[in-house]
């Protein structure tokens, strides 16, 4: 039991040292003056893909358009929506000329309704800053020249940002939240930033900016026609291009909610998941990194009290614990994130873990995850 003891312990205490590593490597750039200044001058295009998004479409555009940033544009580009996700932007569209919307030509065959949309609206861009925008995101007044001082401190045609990830169930509460776990544990993000290498991509495809030449150079979205997880593969897309790509903590500038009850919150975290962890070459070792780092020492630690086991053992165990719920609770601090969640921790991880597999498992059985109502 000692011997085990110690193992879980290294593995409690892997993300946690990821995670004090990585905070203040993921803080936003402290932007002079004069920067945003410049920053605020620099033309932005405003790409939202929207497919049946009558309940957010208003209250984004909305926030966009309180920007104090002097020059931008915004297109909606309508994927075959079907319910008044149109009539809403028309009637924005209507009453301010940056607002426009855009039909899409149609889906064609092997090609990701959100990626075809994206590619589409970058088509119809006038400016050479690309800011992806989901409808659920809503900016700060200085967002926009924010986002952009960014992308010119960091000197990367593409960065994304990640936005306060707002949760109302207890689901939510408990699964999304491990988005900042995950990305802050695992990822070195200094090895990240030494070079283009595609296996250190990472991103989150609720906002990204895009510089217009490098986007174009890689083929944008049409590199990743058929994915559904572009905060992954978009990254990649650029740095197999040779182009850097970088994030950082939107907290502050942008919020969204993904999702508002317990099966969208399933079927979000399935329907890209073999894109991420859960594919052959991952999922093996990120189970194991994960339950042995979070799971193991609580369930451990009561084995070891009601088997008796000695001082020092239950010593390391309780360390092992403290230092599995570490970064969740640093998270919770950082990212103004759910308490319940932090709480039950290890139920969040073993239920990630778990929903990983199963994705996997549809997979290999060749079932998609229905999303807006279609398989794309």
């Amino acid at each position: 039991m000692f011997v085990v003891a110690v193992i879980v312990l290294l593995f409690a205490a892997l993300p946690a040292f990821m995670f004090w590593r990585n905070a203040s490597l993921f803080l936003p750039a402290t932007a002079e003056p004069a920067l945003l200044a410049s920053a605020r001058q620099v033309g932005v295009s405003v790409l939202i893909p929207a497919r049946n998004e009558e309940a957010s479409i208003g209250p984004a555009l909305e926030s966009i358009l309180q920007s104090d940033h002097s020059n931008f544009e915004v297109i909606v580009m309508d994927d075959a929506s079907e319910d008044r996700t149109v009539p809403i932007v028309e009637g924005t569209a209507a009453q301010d000329p940056r607002v426009v919307l855009a039909h899409s030509q149609g889906l064609p065959d092997g090609w990701n309704g959100k990626q075809n949309a994206c590619w589409q609206l970058a088509q119809r861009a006038r400016f050479d800053r690309f800011l992806f925008l989901d409808a659920d995101v809503r900016l700060s007044p200085d967002a926009l020249s924010r986002i952009v001082a960014e992308s010119m401190v960091r000197q990367a045609p593409l960065v994304s940002g990640f936005p306060h990830q707002e949760t109302g169930t207890w689901s939510e509460r408990l699964l999304i939240p491990l988005m900042h776990y995950v990305l802050l544990g695992f990822l070195p993000i200094d090895q990240m930033r030494a070079g283009p290498k595609p296996e250190f991509a990472a991103g989150c495809g609720q906002l990204f900016l895009a510089e217009r030449t490098a986007y174009m150079a890689v083929g944008g979205h049409s590199a990743i026609a058929s994915s559904r997880h572009d905060g992954i593969q978009l990254p990649k897309a650029f740095r197999r291009g040779g182009f850097p790509t970088d994030i950082f903590d939107a907290t502050d500038v942008a919020r969204c909610r993904m999702y508002h009850n317990l099966p969208q919150v399933v079927r979000g975290l399935l329907k890209n998941a073999t894109e991420g962890i859960a594919n052959p070459r991952l999922i093996v070792p990120f189970t194991v990194l994960l339950v042995a780092g979070a799971v193991l020492p609580v369930v451990l630690l009561v084995v070891g009290w009601l088997t008796g086991s000695g001082p020092v053992t239950m010593g390391i165990l309780a360390l092992a614990c403290i230092l599995a719920w570490l970064p969740r609770g640093w998270a919770a601090v950082r990212f103004s994130q759910s308490w319940f969640g932090v709480v039950l921790h290890p139920v969040s991880v073993a239920w990630f873990v778990a929903l990983q597999w199963t994705a996997l498992l549809l997979k290999s059985l060749n079932v998609q995850t229905l999303w807006r109502g279609r398989q794309g």
